[in-house]
């Protein structure tokens, strides 16, 4: 029976022999996956290098490419680096003859250089202090980094002088006078983030200058975003960073602007001050005629549709490129010769790879299907990685025009070889508004058409957000098809990738039309497949969706068997006075908590806990500050006040997501054997 499918499944999760008859992906197993990371191509695009990340360690690989753009095997792989420590960060050489990456491996996270040709690496950089990140200029005679530093100080002597200091005083007090006070997992201190630039030479560079002293903020501003948010001119005269500046608002405003410095130092300038809603990302084009940024129109909403921009550096014509394409941009490259501009987007439960002209902003699709990132641009060619609800990440390429598509890595052969996935198929029904809905469903990975399989249904957070055709570690729908369920996975209203309408339908509307679009998904696949027990499931879901199993808890408290909540907001009122993005609950609730005409009250969780009766369980990470413990604890209290069957997991090293692979599988055992025990199998 399906039952004895489950059990195994979730043996092979605790550490216990798996049945013969199955070889189903359990958490030990994805965490043994190999990762690739920090993708880069040589100028020449003969070249790839990319690390893989093994239980073992990362190292970085080269893989020869035949003619560039065309299709076909590429060449063996060579292993370059065989370091105890993590290579990351691989940007090659001007010449191609060599690459650059950061490494601990010296003690600190610095600079280092590997000819390709053969010999060790050497370091570059000696710094007092860790590299969080860096940029070359294209000629590779400036290093533009990024230092955590306490802005009174004139040196990074002086800042590893303070910190030694810090460490001497008797107490621990930490004090504020404005928001924000903390951010995602971490108290604020008095340190920002300023971008330094040294010269390279062939001495070791121990200190660098810095570009924003006077700055009292974050540059880029952390910890939303890294040096994808720092571009360098291609005559490597100026820099260009997206930032914002300190101010009384900063909690409850996106007004992020970029800057231009000259590479040697010296004034700020705004480059789009006009704009107070989020502007993000620039990126020069290899000719310097182009200036290219992402730019978002409303101010104060985080998940409004970012729209390419270009700035003409030669006319100072600025203009918004295919404006009317309802698709918000994620990534983006330039092409060779600035006519073009490759970027992904959300789409119907993709993440795709489009081309944007930039002198008509005609949009053409090139790739849609799974997850496309790591876009880089060589030539005629297009190296991206691309991985989906039944692949791992792996490498490709693609000709510019869409053709010639070949798979370039296969790091994870040898295991998947081994391994049962689950079937994948999307599908489609009329939901709120008579809208069409879209919904991802994944069989069970030993799926018989003769039998019935109880249901997992797992709601995604954002609320803007979408699980789409992807594979990762947390929430990973294979793993719920491993162990003998029907996964259903519903883009509600709200959801990306179908329109800025569709998206913006959400906010002030969170109870409202994904719920519906939620039952009548339900509905939808109970009529349509029939082996789909959906009498007979839970459903779960963090953050958003973790707020949705609260919300069902009050409003649909017949639909599951059992539910699992993960960070989900319960008392929304108290969620504003402790959250640290103000602007995210006052966009969606329409305006601070003691506003007459918020939603904080009619979409609020705790106001109808007289309807719970779901067994529930409840896991939270304690560094978790955009949404506070207190939040589940909360639920849980309410739970467990009102005699309902429920258990508390709590994680203290863990932020708003479960990342360390000893914790995950926990997490995973945990919801597992909480959905056994109301689904049936407990009792086989």
């Amino acid at each position: 029976m399906i039952t004895t499918t489950r059990i195994a499944a979730a043996l092979a999760l605790s550490g216990l022999s798996l049945s013969a008859q199955a070889d189903v992906l359990t958490v030990d197993k994805l965490n043994s996956l190999n990762k690739i990371h920090s993708v880069a191509l040589s100028p020449d695009g003969n070249t790839l290098v990319y690390a893989i990340k093994t239980p073992k360690g990362s190292e970085l690989y080269a893989q020869a490419l035949n003619a560039a753009g065309a299709a076909g095997q590429a060449q063996p792989i060579t292993q370059l680096t065989y370091s105890a420590g993590t290579e990351s960060d691989v940007s090659f050489s001007a010449d191609g003859k060599g690459i650059y990456f950061l490494s601990p491996r010296s003690g600190s996270q610095q600079l280092w250089y590997l000819p390709l040709a053969g010999g060790e690496a050497k370091p570059i950089s000696q710094f007092p202090l860790d590299i969080e990140g860096y940029r070359l200029s294209p000629d590779n005679r400036s290093l533009v980094v990024t230092f955590d530093v306490y802005p009174e100080c004139d040196s990074l002597a002086c800042t590893v002088e303070k910190d030694k200091q810090q460490q001497e005083v008797a107490h621990n007090a930490q004090v504020y006078d404005s928001l924000m006070v903390r951010h995602w997992d971490h108290w604020n201190d008095d340190k920002v983030r300023h971008l330094f630039v040294a010269g390279m030479g062939k001495d070791l560079i121990k200190d660098a200058k810095d570009l924003t002293p006077q700055w009292q903020t974050d540059v880029p501003a952390k910890p939303f975003s890294g040096m994808e948010e720092v571009a360098i001119s291609p005559d490597g005269q100026k820099v260009v960073f997206s930032a914002k500046v300190k101010a009384k608002d900063n909690a409850w405003s996106t007004n992020f602007d970029l800057f231009e410095v000259a590479i040697d130092g010296g004034e700020v300038r705004n480059l789009t001050e006009d704009n107070k809603a989020w502007d993000s990302s620039p990126q020069f084009s290899s000719d310097g005629r182009y200036l290219a940024y992402k730019a978002m129109s409303k101010p104060g909403f985080e998940s409004d549709k970012f729209t390419l921009q270009l700035i003409d550096l030669r006319s100072g014509e600025r203009q918004a490129l295919a404006s009317q394409w309802d698709r918000s941009v994620g990534s983006f490259s330039f092409g060779a010769n600035g006519r073009a501009i490759y970027a992904t987007a959300k789409d119907l439960g993709q993440t795709s790879l489009f081309e944007v002209s930039t002198a008509f902003g005609d949009v053409r699709s090139l790739f849609s299907d799974g997850y496309v990132g790591d876009v880089l641009v060589q030539g005629q060619q297009i190296i991206f990685s691309r991985h989906a609800l039944n692949s791992p990440k792996e490498l490709y390429r693609i000709n510019r025009d869409g053709a010639g598509l070949s798979q370039l890595t296969e790091v994870n052969k040898s295991s998947l070889d081994t391994l049962q996935l689950g079937e994948v198929e999307q599908f489609t029904f009329t939901g709120a508004n008579d809208d069409p809905v879209y919904g991802y469903l994944v069989k069970p990975a030993l799926f018989d058409p003769q039998q019935r399989y109880p249901l997992a249904f797992l709601v995604h957070g954002g609320p803007q957000g979408s699980f789409g055709n992807m594979f990762h570690s947390r929430w990973n729908a294979q793993l719920w098809a491993a162990q003998g369920y029907g996964v259903v996975m519903i883009d509600f209203h709200g959801s990306v990738g179908y329109g800025q309408e569709f998206t913006d339908s959400i906010s002030r509307d969170w109870g409202g039309k994904p719920l519906e679009d939620l039952q009548k998904g339900l509905a939808y696949v109970k009529s349509s497949y029939k082996w789909l027990d959906t009498d007979n499931g839970c459903a779960l879901g963090a953050s958003y969706g973790g707020y949705m199993m609260n919300w069902i808890a009050g409003n649909w408290p017949t639909g599951f068997n059992c539910l699992v909540n993960h960070a989900g907001l319960f008392d929304m009122p108290s969620f504003h006075q402790s959250t640290e993005e103000l602007w995210f609950a006052e966009h969606e609730m329409g305006g601070p908590f003691w506003a007459k005409d918020a939603d904080y009250s009619r979409y609020n969780p705790a106001n109808f806990v007289e309807n719970w009766q779901t067994p529930m369980l409840v896991t939270q990470g304690l560094k978790d500050y955009r949404v506070p413990y207190a939040q589940s604890l909360g639920a849980f209290t309410t739970l467990q006040r009102k005699g309902i069957d429920s258990r508390l997991v709590v994680y203290p090293d863990e932020n708003h997501w479960i990342r360390n692979p000893d914790n995950l599988k926990h997490w995973y055992e945990q919801v597992f054997t909480w959905m056994a025990k109301y689904t049936g199998s407990s009792d086989q």
